[in-house]
């Protein structure tokens, strides 16, 4: 009897993918149990009552309203500036002629070699020049661009025929009439799969905005649950409980815009 390679390749899959969900679980279950039963050895794997004091216990102590304001504050500006950017700088890098495009792109690309680390300082300095440290435009302002993103955007502008570009300028349209109504539509995928990017970027956005910001109100989730971590202790399950509830956000739209990203990563043939 043949044996069917697919059910070897399913079993596979399903292990990788138990293997990924069980960190989730893992958090899950801890942000309902006791400190007692967090450190318990052997392990508790599941909690004695399931209760909610954990979750009243973060939202009492924090300012967990406020973190997520920020974060979708930060995470929108993001999302929508680098789109806007990116997108047009990506159709000028893939239909239009200008001297040292080549040169220009290149340069850019080379950026992404650099550890990202390297700016901080730099941006730093731009803040406080500008006295924006500690405010929430801090947050948003230096992440307006990504050179990752342009690179994503031409790739999908540059497989698309330059007949539309051509048609378009036999009836009258200029270059940005054919980025907005012609070129822009048909690479809606990417522009979704590239949001999705930009808001998960934002959303675990650490470093930044605890360097730049001090008060805690004006900090993002990522960087609110630093506070949760003590010097000497740490309640494990008040950690697990406030990062269950900021990672549920981008789970579930992750799942409702599951479709158009897998189909944009696909598409543009960029491994992630």
């Amino acid at each position: 009897m043949k044996k069917n390679p697919l059910i070897a390749v399913q079993i596979i899959l399903v292990f990788c993918s138990l293997l990924t969900v069980l960190p989730f679980i893992w958090m899950f279950l801890t942000s309902f149990k006791t400190y007692e039963e967090s450190i318990h050895i052997p392990m508790i794997i599941f909690p004695s009552s399931w209760n909610l004091n954990n979750y009243h216990e973060v939202l009492q102590k924090f300012p967990f309203i406020n973190f997520y304001i920020n974060t979708f504050t930060v995470m929108l500006v993001q999302v929508i500036g680098q789109l806007v950017i990116c997108s047009l700088a990506a159709f000028a890098f893939a239909r239009l002629n200008f001297p040292g495009k080549e040169i220009i792109f290149v340069l850019c690309l080379s950026v992404m070699m650099v550890p990202s680390q390297i700016f901080l300082i730099p941006q730093y300095s731009l803040m406080t020049a500008w006295h924006l440290t500690d405010t929430i435009t801090a947050l948003w302002l230096p992440r307006l661009f990504s050179v990752f993103g342009v690179f994503m955007l031409r790739q999908f502008f540059s497989v698309i025929p330059r007949d539309l570009d051509d048609a378009a300028k036999i009836d009258g349209c200029g270059y940005f009439v054919i980025y907005y109504r012609v070129l822009l539509p048909l690479v809606q995928p990417a522009l979704v799969s590239l949001g999705i990017l930009i808001a998960l970027s934002s959303w675990k956005e650490l470093m930044w905005p605890l360097i730049v910001n001090t008060s805690m109100k004006k900090q993002t989730l990522s960087a609110g649950l630093a506070y949760l971590i003590g010097e000497h202790t740490t309640i494990y399950p008040l950690v697990m409980a406030g990062g269950f509830m900021a990672v549920l956000p981008m789970i579930v739209i992750f799942f409702i815009f599951q479709r158009y990203f897998i189909e944009g990563i696909a598409h543009s043939g960029l491994k992630l």
